[in-house]
């Protein structure tokens, strides 16, 4: 059992922000409590309903599918003690991190369940050329009513119907054959699921393939017209923070809307909650929810961004998708204030565009494995200390071990990226292909060293 407090970024309740909170890398102080990250619940969903129906449509509360709701999370105790947390059904991601200095015992990116093979995938995403749709005269002052012009109709409204009821959020259509990206947690739980176009038409759809562990999912619009307009897709990996973005997607119910802002930070590690479901073997096999951490380097937006907005697109000013909307930071329920704070988060197109393919060539996703337990750490590099993903465990057999990395190495970056926390290595590593090599800069013994690791697949390892 863990028993230290819990401070994961669950949909609700009030939260301590980890290490990778301070942009300067030295470990944070706790944030102000009632602060929280959750997955972006959708629209209307039967746990968000207003009591009255004049009511204006409710705050951003607990995401996810039928009956989802997550406990409050206790701020970290602050005793620096690092404890390993107990394994309960965390097969995915070495996740669950704390200001306090918490780590799961779980392989990072280890997916078992969701190993594919290597071939590399034969889907093209896009409109064939993803040139860009819109050229602005002006990237100081962009024509937004451009850019709305030109996303507005590749973006689609997705209904979900639940076994309580209904919830809304959005999607993306990326190519001519009808396949459409949202989130995992808009579409899980789902018994029938429609699709709504710019222009009001209405399609019924079916689950591709879902990725609980990036929190993505793949749609299927049923007889698919001829006339779709796919994203023009872009490159996240070109963003800097300042650029001009447009989140574009269906809010509270609301399609179409779209809401402007800059890149705020990038590689900004969040920590969320996605549903999974598994058969229930003493329940007559009945598919039950479960929840799984999902850690992801997201780009961080201040484009407003609110329920019912999960899995919509988040463009540059030219038009190209950057990104999907996936979650905010909000305030904890005892605050009086609720919905977007103008901090936004969205899975970056890179990874979007890897899952996206393998969901659609095999309904399952590939996952990049390194084969460390994490936990944040320091190690002094010259006079300086630096804050990192210290290693508390290598397993044997796994890239790690082959690579050479040892216990106690602080890792501080990788392929030049910082990383200055264990969440921040997870998320990296998520990012990553299976059979991709990276650098990884770690500081041993007082010294800098480059390690070179090659991943693999779970099922590639040996234990």
């Amino acid at each position: 059992m863990n028993d230290h407090p819990d401070t994961t970024g669950r949909r609700t309740g009030d939260w301590t922000a980890p290490q990778w909170y301070n942009p300067g890398g030295e470990p944070a102080a706790p944030a102000a409590p009632g602060t929280s990250t959750e997955p972006l619940p959708p629209a209307q969903h039967p746990e968000n309903a207003p009591s009255d129906p004049a009511a204006p449509p409710p705050p951003s509360g607990p995401a996810g599918s039928a009956g989802s709701s997550g406990s409050p999370a206790t701020p970290s105790s602050g005793t620096g003690r690092r404890r390993v947390a107990e394994l309960v059904g965390v097969a995915v991601l070495a996740a669950l991190l704390s200001s306090g200095g918490t780590y799961a015992a779980t392989r990072l990116g280890d997916d078992g369940a969701s190993t594919t093979s290597t071939a590399s995938s034969t889907t093209q995403l896009g409109r064939g050329t993803d040139t860009a749709p819109v050229e602005q005269a002006d990237a100081s002052a962009p024509d937004w009513a451009a850019t709305a012009d030109a996303v507005a109709p590749s973006v689609v409204a997705i209904t979900a119907t639940l076994s309580n009821g209904e919830a809304q959020g959005s999607g993306v259509i990326i190519d001519s054959s009808g396949h459409v990206v949202t989130n995992n947690h808009v579409v899980s739980g789902a018994q029938s699921l429609q699709v709504t176009l710019s222009d009001g038409r209405t399609f019924s759809a079916q689950v591709k393939g879902t990725d609980s562990s990036t929190d993505l999912a793949v749609i299927t619009i049923d007889n698919a017209p001829s006339d779709l307009t796919p994203i023009a897709m872009g490159d996240s990996d070109e963003l800097e923070v300042g650029d001009p973005v447009m989140a574009v997607g269906n809010p509270l119910g609301l399609a179409g809307t779209v809401t402007t802002g800059i890149v705020s930070a990038l590689n900004r590690p969040v920590t969320t909650e996605s549903e999974s479901e598994q058969q229930d073997p003493f329940n007559g096999g009945y598919q039950q929810q479960q929840s799984e951490p999902v850690v992801t380097n997201a780009i961080q937006t201040s484009a407003a961004i609110n329920p019912g907005n999960s899995g919509g697109a988040l463009v540059n000013a030219s038009g190209q998708l950057v990104g999907i909307n996936s979650s905010i930071a909000s305030l904890g329920s005892s605050s009086s204030q609720s919905g977007s704070i103008g901090i936004g988060f969205a899975i970056p197109v890179t990874e979007v565009r890897s899952i996206a393919e393998q969901l659609i060539d095999t309904g399952t996703a590939q996952h990049a494995y390194l084969g460390v337990y994490p936990q944040d750490g320091t190690a002094s590099d010259g006079s300086a200390t630096r804050a990192g993903a210290e290693i508390a465990q290598v397993e044997s057999g796994t890239p790690a071990e082959k690579a050479g990395l040892q216990k106690g190495d602080v890792i501080i970056a990788l392929d030049g990226d910082p990383v200055d926390s264990a969440e921040s290595l997870v998320g990296y590593v998520r990012e990553q292909s299976v059979g991709s090599t990276v650098t990884l800069t770690v500081l041993r013994d007082g010294e800098s060293i480059e390690v070179k690791a090659t991943l693999a697949a779970a099922a590639d390892t040996t234990d």
